[in-house]
């Protein structure tokens, strides 16, 4: 398995499984079109995030957009995981903590000393955040009127 940043063609694989993407990480509550996908993840590039994939061969397996952000009560600078996806085929197989252990890598080096993301509650792949050492920071409640 390679981690690497994208080619263009790749670039529009993970444009075009972006709006599957968002559905499985918001649990199927945010079914975007892929005009939507394109408007959330657009900005983010522009700002500099990126995505890493990892493939096999001409296989994409999956990838992670990271980039930054900045903590609205402290004004504190940080690494964020923006998105991971591993397409359905692969997972199981290990790809999701190789994604994120490289991602943290790379946000390191770019000068980050902390790395935050955003999950659904429910969402299995909180175990894995866990195990790699994410903590829980800040709780958003809902409830249904």
């Amino acid at each position: 398995m390679e981690i690497r940043k994208p080619n263009d063609s790749e670039y529009k694989k993970i444009l075009s499984l972006a709006p599957q993407a968002l559905l499985d990480g918001t649990l199927g509550e945010a079914k975007p079109s892929d005009e939507k996908a394109k408007q959330l993840i657009e900005p983010l590039l522009q700002k500099g995030s990126y995505y890493l994939i990892a493939t096999e061969g001409d296989h994409l397996m999956g990838w992670i957009l990271i980039g930054t952000r900045k903590d609205p009560f402290t004004e504190k600078i940080y690494g964020f995981i923006y998105e991971l996806f591993v397409l359905e085929e692969f997972r199981g197989k290990g790809i999701a903590k190789q994604l994120i252990k490289t991602g943290i890598e790379h946000l390191k080096q770019d000068g980050y000393s902390e790395v935050r993301l955003s999950v659904y509650a429910g969402n299995p792949a909180i175990k894995l955040y866990e195990t790699l050492g994410f903590k829980h920071k800040t709780i958003t409640m809902s409830m249904n009127m």
